[in-house]
């Protein structure tokens, strides 16, 4: 699963129909330049993958009056949709991933429905207690480390990541049960991407 093409659909997406620079701007506001692999390259080469497997459609546009060359435009198909929500969801709920992929997931939980969200989130608390319970079939944690050697802090690690996963993911539940944002269906959705020529604030110089 690819934390890049999550990223991407989720920004053409809210966009309706958005050139790469715009979607790389919107990855950029988000931060994701510093926690996945959403740098420039990496954002084309996701949009051209994607229009070529019929996730977006690619339209040519007219030279800009500025001289420069005509530049393509996406939007998201029907496919392009479904694959978004498939991704959306197995990121919501995987527990062994990379962050990225959370952190992916987290910029387009509000076009979940509100209770859809909560319940993949149980999902993932509920995964991350199983995998606790595999690491202490062979590590008891109240002996502490110690007990089997330096190895153990390779098993304390693993504990320490599933507690604080958890402990997190249920103040988020908590949050989101207790009304916080706008989910699909709600009410107008904040908005989590640059207009067109808007500048971005967290823009890196170039």
């Amino acid at each position: 699963m690819s934390a890049i093409r999550l990223l991407v659909l989720c920004a053409v997406r809210q966009h309706g129909r958005a050139h790469g620079y715009q979607v790389r701007n919107d990855l950029e506001y988000w931060g994701a330049h510093e926690w996945s692999n959403a740098k420039p390259g990496s954002v084309y080469h996701a949009l051209k993958q994607m229009a070529k497997q019929g996730l977006l459609i690619a339209h040519e546009t007219a030279p800009s009056t500025a001289g420069g060359p005509p530049r393509t435009e996406y939007e998201i198909t029907g496919r392009g949709d479904e694959e978004y929500f498939t991704l959306l969801r197995a990121a919501l709920t995987s527990y062994d991933r990379k962050p990225d992929l959370l952190s992916a997931a987290l910029g387009g939980i509000v076009d979940l429905e509100r209770a859809e969200a909560v319940a993949l989130l149980k999902e993932r608390v509920a995964g991350l207690a199983a995998w606790r319970a595999t690491v202490t079939e062979f590590y008891t944690p109240e002996d502490g480390p110690e007990s089997i050697g330096h190895i153990g802090e390779i098993m304390n690690m693993w504990i320490h990541s599933a507690d604080a996963g958890a402990e997190w993911t249920r103040g988020l539940i908590a949050r989101i049960e207790g009304g916080a944002y706008t989910f699909a269906g709600e009410g107008e959705p904040f908005v989590g991407v640059l207009a067109e020529g808007q500048e971005n604030p967290y823009a890196k110089g170039r």
